[in-house]
């Protein structure tokens, strides 16, 4: 079996409904050069909420609150990493709404730019397909821009 790992996701909206995604490096990580929605990997001993808010800060410098959970979905998927190799990891994400306090995202080294994005407005983006899947299954109309 591949390697495994537990992934908390922020669905984060600000005070204008407005969800933050943000655009993973193209040398690294799961989905690289795509938009994704900011979360990651649970720590041992670490509880999930924890994680969640620690992700979140990680990687993109803001707190939250009203965190609810959604739903979950798993997958494998290649992970990229810096020195150019390649891993197969089994990843179970347990996804959840939150609302974002402050809006002045500071990004950490996970990605290379974000965005506050209406919902109308996500398929202007070229999001991940398990991004793109969350949105719908949140009954998010994606429509591609051309």
């Amino acid at each position: 079996m591949s390697d495994w790992r537990v992934i908390v996701v922020g669905v984060i909206e600000n005070s204008r409904g407005e969800f933050l995604i943000c655009k993973k490096p193209i040398h690294r990580g799961v989905f690289p050069g795509q938009w994704a929605l900011p979360g990651g990997g649970i720590e041992q001993g670490e509880r999930m909420m924890d994680a969640l808010r620690r992700e979140i800060r990680e990687e993109v410098g803001i707190e939250i609150d009203g965190v609810k959970p959604l739903f979950f979905k798993d997958g494998e998927y290649p992970k990229l990493f810096q020195d150019g190799s390649q891993k197969e990891i089994y990843m179970i994400f347990l996804l959840f709404s939150c609302h974002a306090l402050s809006e002045e995202v500071v990004i950490g080294e996970e990605f290379e730019q974000y965005a506050w994005v209406k919902g109308e407005d996500l398929g202007k983006f070229d999001l991940n397909e398990q991004t793109r899947d969350t949105f719908i299954q949140l009954g998010v109309p994606i429509e591609e821009s051309g």
